[in-house]
């Protein structure tokens, strides 16, 4: 199955000191060792650069411009980065549409949006409920990846 990996496993991923650390990287890595493919489209990284540049003491990593770019690349390197096209902007507008969006959730469209237009049918996220309204997708958190509420 491909997997779009959420902002916030990559998050956790990179900052040592966040509780469930240890568990995004287990399930990306038991993902990977059971033939899963894991992608991230350029929204993620968006959205990683304006948390890994904001401070420490307002919720971001407090990393510095160079420190994030490198970081990028290097997520470039393990995921496999599938590129936006134009046919995500129509597909976007029509489920924001379709299920009423309002506020932060329409950036959560996006990712679906993108997923679709791709045809990725899993998502890894630690926000599950926050994609129950979007039909198409299955929606695992690190913990069902980790429960083997996945297949292998």
């Amino acid at each position: 199955m491909r997997l779009l990996v959420d902002t916030n496993v990559v998050l956790r991923m990179a900052d040592q000191g966040q509780a469930m650390h240890g568990d995004a990287l287990e399930a990306i890595g038991w993902l990977d060792a059971n033939g899963h493919e894991c992608v991230i489209v350029p929204q993620v990284l968006y959205e990683y650069w304006v948390v890994a540049r904001r401070p420490r003491d307002n919720n971001g990593l407090g990393m510095t411009t160079a420190n994030v770019d490198l970081a990028i690349s290097q997520w470039i390197t393990v995921f496999r980065l599938l590129l936006d096209e134009r046919g995500v902007f129509t597909h976007w507008r029509e489920l924001v549409a379709a299920n009423e969006v309002k506020g932060k959730v329409a950036h959560d469209a996006r990712l679906v949006a993108a997923m679709q237009r791709h045809s990725v049918t899993g998502l890894l996220t630690f926000n599950k409920t926050d994609f129950v309204r979007f039909s198409g997708i299955q929606v695992f958190t690190p913990a069902d990846v980790l429960a083997g509420l996945i297949s292998s």
